[in-house]
């Protein structure tokens, strides 16, 4: 990790969003366990595309889960899948990612600050 400082204004233009995982797929081009998520972000956003290492959830734990997301990164190929979003996790010491969400039922799309 880090441990560069960022001004205020770098933060500002980070873009993060709640959204609803629609869909998990297993990424089988991946080399290290991976699923592809298809997250809605509301209207405004819509629905988009990741690749995420978080293969220590099931398919039926992620579907309708709520996460937040960096959704103003340059679109990357991983693995044959074009990610355009970053969903946002802890991670444990053991490398299991725990993802970051509210707690509590939010729309779809909301600004994170």
């Amino acid at each position: 990790m880090s441990d560069a400082v960022i001004s205020y204004s770098d933060f500002e233009k980070i873009k993060m969003a709640t959204g609803t995982i629609i869909s998990v797929k297993i990424n089988p081009k991946a080399r290290k366990p991976a699923y592809i998520l298809e997250i809605d972000f509301g209207d405004e956003i819509g629905v988009k595309t990741s690749s995420a290492q978080i293969t220590n959830y099931s398919v039926e734990d992620l579907i309708n889960k709520q996460i937040i997301a960096v959704i103003n990164f340059e679109k990357k190929n991983i693995a044959g899948i074009e990610s355009e979003v970053l969903v946002l996790g802890a991670v444990n010491k053991d490398n299991t990612i725990t993802l970051i969400s509210a707690d509590q039922n939010l729309e779809n799309g909301l600004s994170i600050s």
